[in-house]
């Protein structure tokens, strides 16, 4: 929320458009489950801005928080791990090479 604060301050005051991440608890539209076409890499991504990520049998091979600004994503992994991704619609997520697909309910 401090982040958003911010950047519409320093629009507001100088006539550029303010680039405001949706850092607060839940405000995106990528809450969920995203999996690979095989089913092998799976990513949740927690409301409270955290993240597991399946790998095959082993269900929590890493784990750590997230952000998402825009259609971007960016991972910190609790071992210090960075990664990114983007969102190409609501429904696909380009990330490291990867292609996840959300899992529908």
């Amino acid at each position: 929320m401090k982040q958003n604060l911010i950047a519409a301050v320093i629009a507001a005051t100088s006539g550029q458009p303010a680039l405001v991440q949706n850092t607060a608890v839940g405000d995106h539209l990528y809450v969920g489950m995203w999996i690979t076409a095989d089913g092998y890499i799976r990513h949740e991504l927690l409301p409270d801005n955290r993240y597991i990520e399946a790998r095959g049998s082993r269900e929590r091979a890493y784990e750590g928080r997230y952000e998402v600004t825009e259609q971007w994503i960016y991972y910190w992994d609790d071992t210090g791990f960075t990664a990114d991704g983007v969102f190409v619609d609501d429904n696909v997520l380009h990330h490291a090479g990867m292609v996840l697909y959300r899992q529908q309910p």
